[in-house]
Formats: C-alpha cells, structure tokens, sequence
C-alpha cells in the first residue's frame, strides 16, 4: 500500500495498515543538538522515513521571525520581534491597531507573495506532481485564519472588537475569506490531497472568545473556506493550539476531517 493510500484510510476511518505520523524539530532544537538529533532520525527510519545523513540544517543562520533581538515586517504588514533565538516571535506592530487603515489596506499578492517569502506557483505544481507520482500524500497551505485577525488588528484590539461587536469586524473577516478563497482555489487547481489551515484560537483553559462568538464571527469564514475543499473532494487539516473542546463539533461540521 502506497504512503498517500495508507494516509487517505487514516483519515476516512477506512483500516490502515499502520497510523502514520510525524515528528519535527523547532530551529532552535536543531542548533543545540546538531548531530546527535540527526543520529537519532537515522536510527529510526520508521518514524522519519527516507530522512539522508547530511541533509539537516543545523540552524547556524536562523531564518526571519527566529532571530533574537530581530524586527521583521512580512508581507501582511506585521512587524515581528523575537527575545529567543530559534523560537518564533510575536507580532509588535499591527497595520489595521487603527480601523482607519482599513480602507485602503491590501492583503499580499497571494500569486507571488507567502506571509514571509516569495510563491512560484508552476514550482509548486512540478513539486506536488513529483510528489503524486511517488505515491506521497499531497498537501496544500491554507495559511493562518483566526491568529491572522489579531496580527492585523493586535490581540487587545480584536478581543474588544468581538466582545463590543464592532462594525469593522466583519469587513476585516470578509477580507481574510476572500483571501482564503482565492487561495484554496489555487490549490484546488493543482488537485492536492488535502490543504492544511492553522488557526490559534484557544489559551491553556479555554477559548480565545466565547463559543457564541466564534459561532457568530468565526465559524461562518471556516465553512465557507473549508466546505469549498470538501465540495471539490479535499480533505481539511487544521492545527491549532490550546482547548478548543468547545467547537469540536462545530469544527467537525465545518469540514474538518484531519
């Protein structure tokens, strides 16, 4: 059974022949552990499968976001600053803290721009049709749906906006799903097995907001995105961090499948 077959059962309930899984390491684990962690990942094949001796980067030049003491503006408009070297940073400096920013701000250009890089589209397609042919599961990035509001518009800011209900929130939320849209779209286009969205939406305890409000301001945006990959026969994988026991089904009915 092909890797992309034995995945596709595992996540359609349909009796794999083994659970696949997988294991990545932050930056900053790379740096401190250089070979040994290498040592480890050839000792054990089955969870890191075709991984060649000399093909890590150890990290020596940490790559935009993960350098400490470190501004960086990606191509949302977000300032970034970092205080632990190989460790993500956070956003500082938000372009929509003031709604007034709102009328003429532009979200990148998805055909050319990724949130820190640049996007060859064609490399992309040569890429995942390699991939198919070796009988590897196909994925795409839907990019980030929840966490991406509050780096626009600052933590604080967004939680007051929901708690208050504030008029531009909408408008904010019809700008990210437009965007979305546009870019699963590209994605489907190329035919991927699934597309991969992250969307940090709880704390250690509970929801970021209240399970009413995500259902009123959030859940709309994540059927319409997610619905239009399972229409096209696309399965949804979504990550995210903290407790969000709450929505569960509310995700499940969205169409998340992984």
């Amino acid at each position: 059974m092909s890797h992309r077959e034995n995945w596709l059962r595992t996540i359609e309930f349909r009796r794999p022949e083994w659970i696949p899984c997988g294991v990545g390491f932050a930056p900053i684990t790379w740096k401190t552990y250089r070979q040994d962690l290498e040592r480890i990942m050839l000792g054990h094949p089955k969870l890191f499968p075709g991984y060649q001796a000399g093909s890590a980067c150890f990290f020596d030049e940490m790559p935009p976001v993960y350098r400490q003491g470190e501004h960086y503006r990606d191509n949302w408009g977000c300032v970034w600053y970092n205080i632990q070297e190989g460790l993500e940073g956070i956003v500082v400096e938000h372009p929509l803290a003031d709604w007034g920013a709102l009328d003429t701000y532009q979200p990148p250009d998805l055909l050319t721009k990724t949130e820190r890089g640049e996007r060859d589209w064609e490399q992309i397609r040569r890429s995942i049709e390699e991939a198919r042919k070796n009988g590897h599961l196909t994925g795409g990035d839907g990019e980030r749906l929840f966490d991406r509001l509050y780096f626009l518009r600052g933590f604080d800011n967004l939680m007051m906006d929901i708690a208050g209900d504030d008029p531009h929130l909408p408008r904010l939320i019809a700008m990210l799903t437009d965007y979305e849209l546009r870019l699963v779209h590209k994605w489907l286009d190329i035919g991927v097995d699934l597309i991969g969205f992250h969307t940090d939406i709880g704390t250690q305890k509970a929801l970021m907001i209240s399970p009413g409000k995500f259902r009123r301001y959030i859940k709309p945006m994540y059927m319409e995105v997610f619905q239009t990959c399972r229409r096209a026969g696309t399965h949804v994988c979504l990550s995210s961090d903290g407790r969000l026991l709450e929505i569960v089904d509310d995700l499940i009915e969205c169409g998340v499948s992984m």
